[in-house]
C-alpha cells in the first residue's frame, strides 16, 4: 500500500513538472502570470502531493515497525488499530506544512522575488540566506533530536503507543511533527533549487532518507551542513562581485 501511495505520488509530481513552464518550475527565471486562487489550489496540491512523495519513503521503516508491533498486539486480543491511520497522522503534518510552503510561494510571487524583474542581489541574498539557515541547522540540537526519533522506529513506537485508532493518529501526527522539525528547512531549499525541478526533488528526498536509514546518517546530515554552508557562502559572494 505503502509502494502504490508513493508511486502515485511520484507520478502526479513528474506529470506536474512536465507540463509547468520552465519559468515556474526553477526560482532563477521570471515568473509573469499573475496567481489566481485556481493556482494557489494547484500550488497547494503539488505541494502536498510532492512532500508524500519526499517524505512518505523516509518514513516507511517506522510504518512498517508500527504496522509489526500492531500485528501482535491483535494477536494479544488488543483494541483494532489501522496502520493506515497512522500513515494519515502522518501526512497531515506534512500537509500543514505544504500550506505554509504554498502561502510562502505565493508572497514570494507577489514580492517579485522569484521574477527575473528584481536586482539579482536580492534573488541571491534570497537563496544564500537559505542554504546558509540550512547548513547550520543540521548541526543544531534541534536537528539532532528529531533526527534521532526518527532514527530509533521500534523506541518511538514502543515509548509513545496508544491503543485506538485516535492513538494511531496521535502516534502519526507526533512522528510526523518529528520529521518536520528535522527536515523543513531542507523541504525550504526548493525555493532555492527549483520548487518543480524533479533532480532536487530526488536528491532532496534521498537525503533525507539516508540520514534517516543509514547506519552513519547523522554523520552525513553534518556533512551536508557544511556542503550547503560552503554554497551559501559562494552564493551571497555574489552580492560582494
Amino acid at each position: 500500500s505503502m509502494a502504490v501511495v508513493i508511486t502515485l505520488a511520484w507520478t502526479y509530481t513528474v506529470h506536474m513538472a512536465g507540463h509547468m513552464p520552465l519559468s515556474e518550475a526553477t526560482v532563477s527565471m521570471p515568473i509573469v502570470q499573475p496567481w489566481t486562487w485556481t493556482g494557489g489550489l494547484t500550488a497547494f496540491l503539488m505541494w502536498s502531493v510532492m512532500m508524500v512523495g519526499m517524505m512518505v519513503p523516509s518514513a516507511s521503516p517506522m510504518i512498517l515497525v508500527f504496522s509489526n508491533v500492531n500485528r501482535q498486539k491483535r494477536k494479544s486480543d488488543m483494541p483494532y488499530v489501522s496502520t493506515s491511520v497512522f500513515l494519515v497522522g502522518y501526512i497531515i503534518v506534512w500537509t500543514g506544512f505544504s500550506a505554509v510552503a504554498t502561502v510562502f510561494n505565493w508572497a514570494l510571487h507577489t514580492d517579485a522575488l522569484l521574477s527575473g524583474m528584481v536586482a539579482e542581489s536580492t534573488v541571491a541574498l534570497l537563496g544564500g540566506g537559505l542554504l546558509l539557515a540550512a547548513g547550520v541547522f543540521q548541526w543544531t540540537p534541534w536537528k539532532n533530536a528529531c533526527l534521532k526519533q526518527c532514527r530509533t522506529p521500534m523506541g518511538f513506537v514502543m515509548t509513545e503507543w496508544r491503543d485506538g485508532n485516535s492513538g494511531a493518529l496521535l502516534m502519526g501526527l507526533k512522528h510526523g511533527t518529528f520529521c518536520l522539525g528535522c527536515c523543513w528547512l531542507l523541504m525550504a531549499l526548493l525555493f532555492v533549487l527549483g520548487v518543480m525541478n524533479l533532480v532536487w526533488i530526488a536528491a532532496l528526498a534521498v537525503l533525507v532518507l539516508v540520514e534517516k536509514v543509514v547506519p552513519q546518517g547523522a554523520w552525513i546530515s553534518r556533512i551536508s551542513g557544511f556542503g550547503l554552508v560552503a554554497w551559501g557562502c559562494l552564493v551571497l559572494a555574489q552580492i560582494i562581485q
